[in-house]
């Protein structure tokens, strides 16, 4: 019987030895690291790959070191113009000093949040419609930014900040709509009134011209009856002068129009 408890004993003992090395060793992953505490100390950061620890007595806390993202729900604020609109927006940001992260706040992930609605607000509301829907660039370099001076205490990096969506309502927006539609047909006609005043300049330049020039009148009109009988079947009748039938003449001769002259 003592062979056989000396034997249950040795079982107890390698089982307590295989739970304590169990418990001594933990598995770091590549993107991750470990703050150990130790009896409620801040020991060291430890990893990647295995670690060791003294089980009962050091406690790890694991921290993501990849980059993070999260939404700023849809926040209704008001602008300096007194408008009412939605915004939301993405926070990327990354752990850079795990011990600070561990040590200094609870909960990185969730104040990030509640600063950047926070700070979104107090920037919407120093800024116009017109600038809220045509600075998103300034407005995510100051949000970046203002998030930055909070979180770095918190050994947290905020990578990037994205306004992703500025909802208006649904009257202004119609208004604006009707806005932008008006004045594209303002400078439709603004471009076709400078073309009609460009073109009616370059025509009272070649009547000048033609009135001083009779022969290079009488050679743009055989060039346009060269032109129009291009078309075929076309019979031209020109109720006019004697002095414009040397000109139709020719035209004849090269059998260009069909010509009747008139009683």
């Amino acid at each position: 019987m003592s062979d056989l408890g000396l034997i249950i004993g040795l079982v107890f003992l390698l089982i307590i030895v295989l739970v304590f090395v169990g418990l001594s060793f933990r598995i770091v992953k590549e993107w991750q690291r470990a703050v150990v505490l130790r009896l409620g100390r801040v020991l060291g950061v430890k990893g990647p790959g295995i670690i060791f620890l003294i089980p009962f007595v050091d406690r790890p806390v694991v921290v993501d070191l990849r980059i993070n993202n999260v939404d700023i729900p849809p926040q209704t604020m008001i602008t300096k113009d007194n408008v009412t609109l939605s915004i939301d927006a993405v926070v990327y940001y990354k752990v850079v000093d795990t011990i600070k992260a561990v040590a200094n706040i609870s909960n990185y992930n969730s104040a990030v949040v509640n600063i950047a609605q926070t700070s979104l607000r107090d920037i919407i509301g120093q800024m116009s419609l017109d600038e809220v829907l045509s600075e998103r660039e300034s407005i995510n370099k100051k949000l970046q930014e203002i998030l930055d001076s909070y979180t770095e205490g918190w050994g947290v990096k905020v990578t990037a900040v994205t306004v992703r969506d500025v909802k208006l309502p649904a009257d202004l927006s119609t208004a604006m709509a009707q806005y932008a539609a008006a004045d594209r047909l303002r400078k439709a006609k603004v471009i076709l009134s400078e073309g009609e005043r460009q073109a009616s300049t370059i025509l009272a330049d070649a009547s000048k011209s033609y009135k001083e020039n009779p022969i290079a009148l009488q050679l743009r009109f055989l060039e346009t009856l060269s032109d129009i009988s291009q078309k075929g079947g076309l019979i031209i009748v020109v109720p006019a002068g004697q002095e414009i039938y040397p000109t139709l003449s020719t035209a004849v001769s090269a059998g260009l129009v069909n010509y009747k002259k008139g009683e």
